[in-house]
């Protein structure tokens, strides 16, 4: 964890933790289960679709985790990643593609992560509204850092949003 963190904390792709340590990468990935899912994250889904809003899941995920995530069974409006769209964040086009799906324009999109590089700024820049969370290595790291201010919000956990969500709080 100590490698990781100094790759996040360097800017440098936490993909080079394997070549730190001198071990091979794994070669593939596992399967998502409900029990990797964050203990407050299903709860803010289905409260965000409660309250009428469009709930969509996007990330940087490996093939397969579109389906694997729809099996899962919540609540979403719309499911992507990059590998299935062929583009990956902080890209441009990845952002652009979280609106097209989406449908709405950018000021009316709260786009929600932990990372600062991959996830605030440039949504940001697109002109999307967001929300940092100060979850995992990222968010921990990151949280740190002045830019973390340019969100629109900055949260500790999914409940919180599920609370700022119930009380109508994101208009």
């Amino acid at each position: 964890m100590g490698v990781l963190g100094a790759l996040i904390e360097r800017g440098e792709d936490h993909r080079c933790v394997w070549t730190v340590l001198g071990v091979s990468a794994p070669q593939r990935t596992g399967q998502i289960e409900f029990a990797d899912l964050y203990s407050d994250a299903v709860e803010c889904l289905h409260a965000a679709r409660e309250a009428g809003y469009v709930v969509g899941i996007a990330g940087n995920q490996p093939a397969g985790a579109v389906q694997q995530l729809n099996a899962l069974g919540f609540a979403a409006d719309f499911v992507g990643s990059s590998t299935h769209w062929g583009v990956a964040k902080p890209s441009r086009e990845f952002f652009e593609r979280v609106l097209a799906v989406s449908g709405f324009a950018p000021e009316q999109v709260l786009y929600v992560g932990d990372r600062l590089d991959n996830d605030i700024l440039p949504a940001r820049d697109l002109g999307m509204r967001t929300a940092f969370l100060r979850r995992g290595p990222w968010g921990y790291l990151h949280a740190l850092r002045a830019q973390v201010a340019s969100a629109d919000l900055r949260i500790s956990s999914l409940d919180e949003l599920t609370e700022l969500v119930r009380r109508k709080r994101l208009a």
